[in-house]
């Protein structure tokens, strides 16, 4: 049993899908907020701010993706996507539009739980960081998740590049291996090295001052990476 009655927001616009997954919710001990549109889902989480979303991305008024982008600009609470959608791109394009799982339809209810509890759990721990992160000239808020760069502008980061820099700072010094850094960022539907690569290279893009010579995060070769702030 879920505790604290948590609030589910499901953004779905299926009927039967929608009876579903309430009733696999409320047996579980959440509370269940439905929304059949993208635009509603925006406003209910607004006046309604649930604890976890249940995100579809095929809605009738807005791509799921958009759904998580609006989101994800002013909430960080965690976003599970369930979709049929079975392309890795699609995969990829939800995780840096902000999402935390991805799952297939058609679903397991007792994975489907699982996953859920377990992105509850991670945000309990550690989704909510706080404090300044100082990477030579720039300046990492990470509450607000925002980064300054010394005299003057703002670098705008993806909400999946701050998970990764949040949680590379959780254990700032030490290494972090591949698998640890997929799970704790994208929970364990786990992307491949290879694509996690990617994100690391366009990320130190960003904030190294040589991308090509990394010193702030340092590559273990065949192990994982270390943040050196």
């Amino acid at each position: 049993m879920t505790t604290g009655m948590h609030l589910a927001l499901v953004v779905e616009d299926d009927p039967g899908i929608q009876k579903v997954l309430r009733l696999m919710l409320e047996a579980d001990g959440f509370r269940v907020l439905v929304a059949d549109s993208g635009m509603r889902a925006e406003r209910d989480a607004r006046s309604q701010p649930p604890d976890i979303m249940i995100v579809d991305l095929g809605l009738p008024d807005l791509d799921g993706i958009k759904v998580i982008e609006m989101i994800r600009a002013w909430s960080v609470a965690p976003i599970v996507v369930l979709s049929a959608r079975t392309a890795e791109a699609q995969r990829l394009a939800a995780f840096a539009a902000g999402a935390n799982d991805y799952v297939l339809k058609p679903f397991s209810a007792p994975e489907l739980l699982a996953r859920l509890r377990a992105a509850l759990r991670r945000h309990a721990r550690g989704d909510r960081p706080s404090g300044l992160l100082q990477l030579g000239d720039l300046t990492i808020d990470l509450a607000r998740r925002s980064v300054q760069r010394r005299g003057g502008g703002e670098l705008r980061l993806t909400p999946l590049e701050h998970r990764i820099i949040e949680t590379l700072h959780r254990h700032a010094g030490r290494v972090v291996t591949h698998a640890q850094l997929t799970r704790e960022v994208w929970g364990p539907n786990r992307l491949d090295t290879r694509s996690l690569r990617v994100f690391i290279t366009t990320l130190r893009k960003k904030l190294e001052p040589d991308p090509a010579r990394p010193v702030h995060i340092v590559n273990e070769r065949g192990i994982g990476y270390r943040l050196m702030p």
